[in-house]
């Protein structure tokens, strides 16, 4: 891959390879195994919830919400909260925009943990629960877009959330 130019390997070797879609996991909620886009055409990520509401907790903002973590089972539902931590417009690749709410939490990709922004909003009618935006992305992962689970493909059936 880089061979050319051994200078380029080292600068990029404390990168994870990644597949355009990947198993990763939001420890922050208890969810080991979600399905995700890694996606570099979006700048933020974006995670499918339901049941969406706000509310004050010793007078700071928080959100609470739903998560189906896998596909087509609507069976298992996470219950979630976090503090908001900010609302953004944001368009989609269809060109609505909306205003979603934006939390911080822990993004687990196969060993390596990271803080990111998350949007929530419903994803219900899209291909994947979870979208991993260039916020995220950035100084953490290297993205093969020719490949998919690189770090291991798990069924519906086995993931755990």
């Amino acid at each position: 891959m880089f061979a050319q130019n051994p200078n380029t390997f080292e600068r990029y070797s404390q990168f994870l390879v990644v597949g355009w879609r990947e198993w990763v996991g939001l420890p922050g909620f208890g969810i080991d195994r979600i399905k995700a886009k890694i996606d570099t055409g979006a700048r933020t990520s974006s995670l499918h919830a339901f049941d969406i509401e706000m509310f004050k907790l010793m007078g700071k903002d928080y959100v609470r919400f739903k998560v189906h973590p896998l596909q087509r089972q609507s069976r298992k539902i996470m219950q979630c909260e976090a503090e908001l931590y900010d609302h953004r417009y944001v368009r989609s690749s269809s060109g609505h925009t909306s205003l979603r709410p934006v939390i911080l939490t822990q993004l687990k990709v196969g060993s390596h943990l990271w803080d990111i922004e998350l949007t929530l909003t419903n994803r219900d009618k899209m291909g994947f629960r979870m979208l991993i935006g260039r916020q995220a992305i950035r100084r953490h992962l290297l993205v093969h877009s020719g490949r998919s689970y690189i770090l291991g493909k798990k069924t519906n059936e086995g993931a755990q959330a």
